[in-house]
C-alpha cells in the first residue's frame, strides 16, 4: 500500500463515543460511510471491519450514566471516507 492509499481508507475500528479508546475526531470529521449487510447505515455507534460487527443504539434506552444502550450486530462491514467523492477506496474484510 502506498502512503496516499492508507490515508484514503478508514481505520479498522472506530467509535463515535469520545470516552472510547477507538474515538478519533479527525477521522470522524471527514465523514465515514458504513455499509453493513449490503445496506448503507447512518446510525452506527462503533464498527470493526476485521471482526465483522457494528454497534447500534438500542432504541431510546439509557444506562445509569446517561449513555445510550447499544447492541452488537454481526455481518460484513465496509467503510469509506465520504469526502473522497463518487468512488472512494473501501475498507472491507
Amino acid at each position: 500500500m502506498t502512503e496516499n492509499s492508507t490515508n484514503d481508507t478508514p481505520p479498522d475500528r472506530l467509535s463515535v463515543n469520545p470516552r472510547s479508546e477507538f474515538f478519533d475526531a479527525d477521522k470522524l470529521q471527514r465523514g465515514i460511510g458504513i455499509r453493513f449487510k449490503d445496506r448503507v447505515r447512518t446510525d452506527i455507534e462503533e464498527y470493526c471491519i476485521s471482526e465483522g460487527w457494528v454497534r447500534v443504539q438500542a432504541g431510546k434506552s439509557m444506562d445509569r450514566h446517561g449513555n445510550p444502550l447499544t447492541i452488537k450486530l454481526t455481518g460484513p462491514v465496509e467503510a469509506w471516507y465520504e469526502d473522497l467523492g463518487e468512488n472512494p477506496p473501501v475498507a472491507k474484510a
